[in-house]
């Protein structure tokens, strides 16, 4: 399995312009969940000819080609992060809009319990948890 987005884009037949493989960069080494506005501040930086069209259309164009996955958390940005990632689930913060990965084996576990107490065999699910942080009392 190739890991690499490049590696996957050119495998997929895509024509890696010199700014696609910008955009590309930019995924692969992003940490959180861009929308394209970042990325494109973000690959402004390694390269300052590139337009948010080109980006627009790079995003459009891995997401068609299953290298990337769109994220819609309700706030009316879509967001990016490579398909090829395991398997995580999404906590977003209302507040600040920030958005934490995480697995929980219990969860996953009843997920693959309802499934088949419905009759049914799972085979993908994605799971997203809204909520606010939780006001502490300072410790005495």
């Amino acid at each position: 399995m190739v890991k690499n987005i490049i590696q996957r884009c050119t495998q997929s037949g895509l024509r890696m312009t010199e700014q696609r493989r910008t955009v590309a960069q930019v995924l692969e080494t992003s940490q959180d969940h861009p929308d394209v506005e970042e990325l494109y501040a973000r690959a402004s930086k390694l390269d300052p000819r590139i337009s948010i069209a080109t980006v627009y259309r790079s995003v459009k164009l891995f997401e068609e080609s299953g290298i990337l996955e769109k994220l819609e958390f309700g706030d009316g940005r879509a967001r990016y992060e490579d398909a090829d990632r395991d398997h995580h689930d999404h906590l977003i913060d209302m507040q600040s809009g920030k958005v934490i990965e995480f697995i929980d084996p219990d969860i996953e576990a009843l997920q693959e319990k309802i499934a088949q107490r419905l009759g049914y065999r799972l085979k993908g699910h994605r799971l997203e948890l809204y909520g606010v942080p939780i006001k502490r009392p300072i410790d005495e």
